[in-house]
Formats: C-alpha cells, sequence, structure tokens
C-alpha cells in the first residue's frame, strides 16, 4: 500500500485558498435511523477542483452527493456548503439560493425527466426562478448547445437513448448555471461510444471553472475527469484522499475498497492471481487488469 494514497481521517482536508465549497466534519448517515451508509466523512472540497468519489457499489457515493445537493442533512457530524448549513437547507432554509448555485445529476435520468419535451424539462428550473421568457430561451439554448442536444429539443424523454437522456439530464441542471455540479455515475449502462461521448462533456464542464464531485466507480474514466480522487469503503468510511496516480497504483487499496478483485487462475501448470475491474473483467497474461492499467497509466480518448 502507497503511503501516499491513504491518509488519516485528520489529513483528509487539503489546505486551499477562501472559503471551501464543501466543509464536512464528522459526518455520518443512517437510513430510517437504523441502516449506516456513511460513518465519520471528513472532507473539503474547494472551489474549481474536480473530485471523484470512488468505491464500490454500496459504499455511500449517492448518499455523500445527496448531502452535498442538500436533499438530505446528516445524522450526525456537520456540513457546511457555500457557507450554510446543510441540515438547514434540507430543512427548506436558504434552499432556494443553494439549489441555484449546486446542481445534482441523478444516476437515472428519468428522475429528472418528467416533461412532455426535452426543451420543457431544461426550462423547468429557469421558470421556477422567475425569469423572463427572452432569458429562459437564452438558458436553454446556452444549456442543451453545451450539451449537444438542441436537435432534441422538441422530442419526448421516453423516445431518448440513455446517453441522450443522461445529456438532457444534465442540460437541465445546467439551465440553472450552477457553480457546482454533482455527478452520479455519469457514465453508468453506457455502450462504449456513448460513455467516452460523456467523459468529454465532463470533461468540457470543467474547463469552464464549475467544481466538479462525480461518483463513479470506474477505473478508466477517473484520470480523465480527477485532479482528485477520494475512496470510500463499503462501511461509509473515507479511506484515501489524493491524486489520481496514487490512487490507482493502490492496487491493496483498489481491492480492500473492492474495485478491483483477485482471482486465483489456472493455465496449464502455471497458477497466478491478479487484480479485475469490476467495471469491464478484461485481463491480460501479465496478471494486471487492462483497464486499471489504463486508468494509472492516465487513459486516453479514442
Amino acid at each position: 500500500m502507497t503511503q501516499a494514497a491513504v491518509l488519516s481521517a485528520a489529513d483528509v482536508l487539503p489546505v486551499g485558498p477562501g472559503e471551501p465549497v464543501f466543509a464536512l466534519r464528522g459526518v455520518g448517515y443512517r437510513y430510517a435511523g437504523r441502516q449506516p451508509a456513511l460513518n465519520d466523512v471528513n472532507l473539503t472540497i474547494w472551489p474549481g477542483e474536480r473530485v471523484v468519489l470512488l468505491g464500490a457499489n454500496g459504499s455511500g457515493k449517492s448518499t455523500l452527493l445527496k448531502l452535498l445537493d442538500g436533499i438530505v442533512g446528516p445524522t450526525q457530524g456537520t456540513i457546511r456548503a457555500l457557507g450554510l448549513d446543510i441540515a438547514a437547507v434540507a430543512s427548506g432554509e436558504d434552499g432556494f439560493h443553494f439549489h441555484r448555485e449546486v446542481g445534482l445529476v441523478f444516476q437515472d435520468p428519468d428522475i429528472q425527466l418528467f416533461s412532455a419535451t426535452v426543451l420543457d424539462d431544461v426550462a423547468f428550473g429557469p421558470l421556477q426562478l422567475g425569469l423572463s421568457r427572452g432569458e429562459v430561451k437564452q438558458r436553454c439554448d446556452e444549456a442543451m448547445a453545451e450539451m449537444g442536444i438542441a436537435h432534441l429539443a422538441d422530442r419526448a424523454p421516453f423516445e431518448l437513448s440513455g446517453g441522450e437522456k443522461k445529456r438532457a439530464a444534465i442540460a437541465s441542471v445546467l439551465s440553472l448555471r450552477p457553480d457546482v455540479v454533482l455527478l452520479d455515475e455519469p457514465t453508468a449502462s453506457l455502450d462504449p461510444r456513448t460513455k467516452w461521448v460523456l467523459v468529454d462533456l465532463v470533461q468540457r464542464l470543467a474547463a469552464a471553472g464549475r467544481t466538479l464531485v462525480v461518483a463513479t466507480h470506474e477505473l478508466d474514466i477517473v484520470p480523465l475527469i480527477a485532479d482528485r480522487v477520494v475512496v470510500l469503503s463499503e462501511e461509509g468510511r473515507v479511506v484515501a484522499d489524493g491524486a489520481p496516480a496514487a490512487i490507482l497504483a493502490d492496487r491493496d487499496l483498489l481491492v480492500r475498497a473492492n474495485l478491483i478483485h483477485e482471482h486465483l487462475h489456472e493455465h496449464g501448470v502455471v497458477e497466478h492471481s491478479h487484480p479485475h475491474d469490476d467495471a469491464a473483467g478484461h485481463h491480460d497474461e501479465a496478471g494486471v487488469g487492462r483497464d486499471a492499467l489504463s486508468a494509472a497509466g492516465g487513459g486516453r480518448l479514442q
């Protein structure tokens, strides 16, 4: 295990300029007051950072994003977001202002697409702000152009492909022009071509200066969308916080977090073990998962 990859709870709070976007101290969350999803999370995220929350299914990534978005409040500890207490936001105080600045794109785009057309969905947020018709149109045109879906404006959401739905859901958030964008598994369940289209879109969001927090368990996209990686264990704890290269090079950490797994294989009389990336399962004879290897080396779009 590399020393740089795994830090103590006291060390996972990096030093940054000015006011942090998010500051979490001793945060825990239990569903129905019983089922633990997150435990003692300490985390600080600074303006303009591209942070990936990396963890296996069930590690609490989606719950953490809901906390950062003020959908729910922590059952333990405190969260300050844009200078506000998230518990107060979750109870309805300052929520209108907060959700103009922070937008969450859910893993399932059908949660966010409920109107008759894509344009109606993208316009929904700006309309709630009481903006003029001209301003709403400008924001919708801008968001749909950024996501490359202007040609889908009059389509019904149920007529879209999975990738088109993802892009429409992102556009419905971008039309609010938030400074902070939270994305839950943006490339999940997509075919390879559409997956890399979405990666490119995430890169462009970051290049525009937005603060990004992306939850994923797909190792191959991490070097392309992150300058910092926070690893969650299956117990919902932060077990590492560092640069993508250091995190992805730590095989023991990835195995413990259930992001890769080791199999014992027999090839004739030769027996060896090597890691697999859960997202793909490909492997080579050298004993290194291809996806994990390409991720550790930086990866590139095809």
